[in-house]
């Protein structure tokens, strides 16, 4: 946890970390972004993921694969 409380899996994404962590392009984590699929936080220009929001976008595909 560093001085403002926040521990290394809070820390937000960028579309290249999301990209690796589904071992996708980092263009197909933009698209993703853009079609809002996965939720951001903006700041300024900047585009942010909160790793607790990949984690649901992860669950809802799983559940989506499995129900068919």
């Amino acid at each position: 946890m560093n001085e403002l409380g926040i521990t290394q899996d809070e820390r937000l994404l960028k579309a290249a970390d999301v990209a690796r962590i589904l071992n996708i392009s980092k263009a197909m984590a933009y698209r993703l972004i853009q079609q809002r699929e996965i939720p951001v936080v903006r700041i300024s220009h900047a585009v942010r993921v909160k790793p607790s929001d990949l984690e649901t976008y992860i669950r809802r595909c799983s559940e989506a694969a499995i129900s068919g």
